[in-house]
């Protein structure tokens, strides 16, 4: 494996979250993912993208396109995904991904102005103490 930018760009930043909010992805209002399990990825430059787990995608609304991939610098080799009979991508994934962000690895983002994002509360929505009558 080819190294990463971060090799060179080590103050470059990507950040990855876990979250617990619901998260659904639609298209064409079919209903492509769910989970309360993404990541939060927000790259330096870029808009945040929800990371979906692949164990939570419907995979039968969607196809591999064996065409086309591209290499981002930050996270390695990507691989698009289109909606069965349609030619446009509307995710990606890095199967392979750098080991920096090694957590996107089994996770696939959503263009957002392909899709369309619903994100829900966590449940529970606070975690920790809570508070208690009196």
């Amino acid at each position: 494996m080819e190294s990463s930018g971060f090799a060179d760009w080590p103050d470059y930043r990507v950040d990855v979250r876990r979250i617990r909010n619901l998260v659904r992805v639609l298209h064409d209002d079919r209903v492509l993912a769910e989970t309360t399990a993404s990541l939060l990825v927000a790259e330096q430059d870029h808009g945040i993208v929800f990371y979906i787990p692949v164990t939570d995608i419907r995979f039968d609304l969607l196809t591999l396109d064996e065409q086309l991939t591209s290499r981002c610098p930050f996270k390695g080799w990507a691989r698009y995904w289109r909606p069965t009979g349609s030619d446009e991508p509307i995710a990606w994934e890095y199967h392979d991904p750098y080991p920096e962000v090694a957590l996107i690895r089994d996770h696939i983002g959503f263009y957002q102005d392909r899709v369309r994002l619903e994100i829900g509360v966590a449940d529970p929505a606070v975690s920790g103490l809570r508070h208690r009558p009196e």
